[in-house]
């Protein structure tokens, strides 16, 4: 008779996820559950285009890879399809002390792909990101008019319970239409605060995510954070320092 030990099969378990880049954990949805919620599908032609970037889908997506989306280039336009519920980063694009990651998304179909809103927005502080062991911040909003604001450490936190609404984040004009958001998270000083559209939506003390449970620093790799089956377009990603 043959056994594998235990060690050997956890090794294995570690290899097979690193090759289909899964390893964040999934993140509880902002909208509950229930009669005719959409289940993440795969996007046809997936993969990832985007000179230098890699990225990681949400563990618990059983049958989907990082392939089940879709991250291209047409033009400066950065197009966004999902699939799985995935972060996006080039290991190149790292923060330090005081800075603002920003960016413009372009919900070009509210609700395209799904039966309710779904959120996408930047992420910042990203360390061993692709492994079990990654931390990361972010900030997205919904063309409904409501935000959250989460996080891996490596396990799921939330900064804002399942999410609030705001003036500042803009609303569909209806099912089917385009909506825009300017998302930008900022490091300054003491502080982590997300603003959309301009304003200002949370605010967190640094000691209140910089902790056991959430985030090694804020210092780190930033990038793109989108749930399950939505179509975005980007433009204007950049980082500034404060």
């Amino acid at each position: 008779m043959r056994f594998v030990h235990a060690p050997i099969l956890a090794i294995s378990a570690l290899v097979t996820a690193a090759s289909i880049g899964i390893f964040a954990q999934a993140q509880p949805p902002a909208t509950p559950k229930g009669p005719g919620a959409d289940a993440s599908r795969a996007v046809a032609d997936g993969g990832i285009t985007v000179p230098g970037w890699t990225g990681a889908i949400d563990a618990g997506q059983a049958g989907l890879t990082l392939n089940s989306a879709k991250f291209a280039l047409d033009g400066a336009i950065w197009k966004v399809t999902t699939g799985p519920a995935v972060t996006y980063w080039n290991p190149a694009n790292k923060a330090t002390g005081d800075y603002t990651v920003k960016a413009t998304f372009l919900e070009p179909k509210y609700m395209n792909l799904n039966s309710h809103p779904h959120p996408y927005g930047i992420v910042v502080a990203g360390n061993d990101m692709g492994t079990p062991a990654q931390s990361a911040f972010y900030c997205a909003a919904y063309g409904n008019g409501n935000f959250i604001v989460r996080g891996f450490g490596p396990a799921p936190f939330q900064m804002n319970g399942r999410g609030a609404a705001s003036p500042a984040v803009h609303k569909a004009a209806a099912v089917g239409e385009p909506v825009t958001q300017d998302i930008a998270l900022s490091v300054k000083g003491g502080r982590i605060e997300c603003s959309i559209n301009g304003t200002v939506v949370a605010g967190f003390d640094k000691a209140d995510v910089v902790t056991a449970g959430k985030l090694k620093s804020t210092d780190g790799i930033y990038g793109l954070r989108f749930a399950h089956n939505t179509e975005v377009q980007v433009t204007g990603f950049a980082m500034t320092k404060n």
